[in-house]
């Protein structure tokens, strides 16, 4: 009886487990790419490419 219960409760629990694990994976990663976006070329780039004048 007791087996029967406890092999009743491993799917639930992996799930459980598994949906934990993909959350602290994600709630840990440090990598934010708004942080790293790119708007486009700056002033420097502009006063090297345009032509003085």
């Amino acid at each position: 009886m007791l087996i029967a219960s406890l092999s009743l409760l491993r799917q639930p629990l992996n799930f459980v487990a598994t949906k934990w694990l993909t959350l602290v994976r994600v709630a840990g990663d440090p990598y934010r790419p708004e942080l790293h976006y790119m708007r486009g070329p700056g002033p420097k780039w502009r006063a090297k490419v345009r032509p003085a004048g």
